[in-house]
């Protein structure tokens, strides 16, 4: 690949990452996925504590973008209304509500706050005119039925990181939504997602690191960087039987075509 800018990390948290390994620089870590063609990134929210800290990094670099939102897991003291994500989903950097979603895999109990946060986010996307970046972990079903129940398809987004089978990419990509694929698709144990990766329609693809998390091979339990994000397209490439240099074209104005 050359080190022309032409790949995009559609997800990414630039706030969290480890930067031992670039002196505590953030700015080496974002140089270093420049000349490994990164030419944007969308460092995403997931906790409102760290709002400041996702703009800050947006407003600094005009190659990032940012989100809004509050990770399923979280936890929090106040749920954030439909009303105050649109109010901060004004700020001119942020370029959709997310991630949001459901995650039935590190949470017990009664999940309704799960569920409830996840109707306002979508309330939020519809009424900022921004789209939704969701997170599904065990939760299929639940997931699916909510986005049908809130007419998610109304303004649409992307599956973040995504993990399910083919039946449930089939479902969300029929409301309007576009699927992404992390460094998970590079796993030998990932055969059901790569069969995925092959089948989704080209003008729906979307490619992220999710870092710090989920490197690629050869990268995989090590921290992710921004950098990594040609692995995933050269991974995909070689599954679809075409060149990564096509994958990053199809990809990068696939972003655009969703985040504007």
């Amino acid at each position: 690949m050359s080190n022309k800018p032409y790949l995009i990390d559609s997800h990414c948290h630039l706030d969290r990452l480890n930067l031992d390994a670039f002196d505590g620089s953030l700015d080496a870590a974002l140089d270093e996925a420049r000349k490994n063609g990164v030419g944007h990134m969308l460092c995403v929210c997931i906790d409102l504590d760290n709002f400041k800290d996702v703009i800050a990094i947006a407003k600094a670099n005009k190659d990032v973008s940012a989100s809004v939102g509050i990770h399923p897991n979280d936890e929090v003291d106040h749920e954030p209304t439909a009303d105050e994500l649109i109010e901060l989903a004004q700020d001119p950097e942020v370029v959709a509500i997310g991630e949001t979603g459901l995650d039935y895999f590190r949470s017990e109990g009664d999940l309704e706050w799960q569920r409830e946060r996840f109707r306002q986010h979508i309330a939020a996307a519809k009424g900022s005119n921004k789209p939704l970046i969701i997170h599904t972990r065990e939760a299929r079903e639940d997931t699916i039925k909510i986005m049908q129940e809130e007419t998610a398809a109304d303004i649409g987004g992307v599956m973040h990181c995504f993990t399910e089978n083919w039946d449930m990419a089939k479902q969300a990509l029929d409301m309007n939504f576009y699927i992404s694929f992390s460094g998970i698709v590079t796993f030998k144990s990932a055969q059901e997602l790569m069969e995925v990766a092959r089948q989704v329609p080209e003008d729906r693809i979307l490619i992220e690191t999710d870092s710090p998390y989920l490197a690629p091979v050869p990268f995989r339990g090590k921290t992710n960087y921004p950098a990594y994000v040609r692995y995933v397209a050269e991974h995909i490439a070689n599954l679809r039987g075409t060149t990564p240099e096509h994958i990053a074209e199809v990809t990068t104005r696939n972003y655009h075509q969703l985040f504007g």
